[in-house]
């Protein structure tokens, strides 16, 4: 049941800070050339890798014995490290990549990545192994063991690559959807222990720093930036953020089966930079859920001193939302996302919504201008289901728009090419703006693109429950 806070008037939350609905088109678009600016800086960092390795080696270390598995596995720990290193990069929420790239496709290649650096870790020790074997002239196993007895970095190394591997076998498609997200989460975490051993063995044995000098200090001053930025920016800004507003939880109302809207309150929350579409995680200082936080979208911009939040009960933490009591207090992360819209590259827009994905694209309506003419489309199984209809339905209306529901089982009603340009009017001259979860958006997403809409006007949010 839903907790009401007695003795006060609810708080309504249609307006928002400021009036920022007249922004223009693509104000993100002068940035379009940052992906491409990352994956070219990663580039040159794995060319220098892979030439601060092979600069080291002389064409009689190459010829002696075990000399080509020793070159093979000295090559696949510096590129195995590197990539680790972006790893951490890449999930570090540098403010300008983490606005301009936004969280999601950040996370995706994250995961795409992750495999590799685990593997070519692997290899490297394997093939280490053999060629120090081979130029010992003894067996792999026997060399196993002189490594792990005579050098002691050795010894922490293979604990690392061991947790390494363990997390990655967790973190399989067909293991992890056996696993909670909390459990998960609490797994994962223990990557930053094996990334900073790699880290240190990599300095300290890594023999491509013996020649290059230069290279240690490269090596040392990127990953003390990587560690920088986690420490900035996952833990240090969020504590100041919520020292400085404060939030605390108001109200938690019931918005659809299984939905609900948890309205909060605090301090200066015109200073959050916060824009349509964007989401914190939040962590719920209550107890069971005080140790974990999650990723929330807004669902509707910040009416200081009160701001919400609507969340769908599908998993643990989502379900124990509905329970919370007023004043409870919150710590928060964020903003993030770039599902704004800054993100704009036409004057017209499309939005559409699967489920809960409602709450970005309520908030985001929010910010779009009259000349938007925005056509939202609203997915749900049942009509009982389209949480924040009316309020949706108030802001197309001021803005002119069109709003359209479709309602029922998802097989029997599908969103396909046909459906969408019967929805959406000239949508092959719309920026459209799809968010829900991921098996949704992705669907929508790759039908928009079988029509032939560019990705630059493709903007999305996907959510994984």
């Amino acid at each position: 049941m839903a907790q009401t806070a007695t003795g006060t008037r609810r708080p309504e939350l249609i307006g928002g800070i400021g009036d920022r609905s007249a922004a223009a088109p693509g104000r993100a678009a002068a940035r379009r050339w940052l992906p491409d600016a990352v994956l070219g800086a990663a580039g040159v960092g794995l060319g220098a890798a892979v030439g601060s390795v092979l600069t080291s080696e002389t064409r009689g270390q190459l010829t002696q014995a075990g000399g080509v598995a020793t070159v093979v596995g000295s090559l696949t720990g510096m590129v195995g490290a590197y990539l680790a290193l972006l790893m951490v990069l890449l999930i570090s929420r540098l403010p300008l990549v983490e606005r301009t790239i936004g969280q999601d496709r950040l996370a995706r290649w994250h995961r795409r990545l992750a495999p590799w650096p685990i593997a070519l870790l692997a290899l490297h020790a394997i093939a280490i192994t053999v060629g120090y074997a081979q130029a010992a002239r003894v067996g792999p196993w026997h060399e196993v063991g002189t490594l792990l007895s005579a050098y002691p970095g050795v010894t922490i190394a293979t604990a690392g690559l061991g947790l390494m591997l363990a997390i990655g076998l967790v973190s399989l498609r067909a293991v992890r959807n056996r696993l909670s997200r909390e459990t998960w989460w609490l797994i994962h975490l223990w990557m930053y222990v094996a990334l900073a051993i790699s880290f240190v063995h990599v300095v300290v044995l890594g023999p491509s720093f013996v020649v290059h000098p230069v290279a240690t200090d490269l090596w040392d001053a990127a990953w003390a930036a990587a560690a920088g930025a986690i420490l900035a920016y996952r833990f240090g800004l969020p504590v100041v953020r919520s020292v400085r507003h404060r939030l605390s939880v108001v109200d938690v109302r019931t918005e659809a089966p299984g939905v609900v809207s948890i309205v909060c309150k605090g301090r200066d929350l015109e200073r959050l930079d916060v824009r349509g579409g964007q989401f914190f995680e939040w962590r719920f200082l209550a107890r069971g859920l005080w140790w974990q936080a999650h990723p929330y979208s807004l669902s509707s911009l910040p009416r200081p001193p009160y701001v919400r939040l609507t969340v769908k009960g599908v998993g643990d933490h989502s379900k124990a939302l509905a329970a919370l009591r007023p004043g409870t207090k919150i710590a928060i992360e964020g903003p993030y996302g770039a599902f704004t819209n800054d993100a704009r590259t036409r004057r017209r827009v499309a939005l559409v919504a699967g489920g809960i994905g409602v709450t970005a694209i309520r908030s985001l309506l929010e910010e779009m201008p009259r000349t938007a003419e925005p056509v939202v489309v609203l997915r749900a199984s049942k009509p009982e289901d389209l949480a924040l209809r009316a309020e949706v339905a108030d802001l197309v209306k001021e803005r002119r728009g069109s709003l359209q529901e479709v309602v029922g089982a998802r097989d029997e009603i599908e969103l396909d090419a046909k459906a969408l340009r019967r929805l959406v009017p000239g949508i092959a001259e719309r920026d459209v703006f799809v968010s829900g979860p991921e098996s949704f958006v992705f669907h929508v997403v790759e039908t928009l693109r079988a029509m032939g809409i560019p990705d630059e006007q493709l903007h999305y949010e996907a959510y994984a429950f």
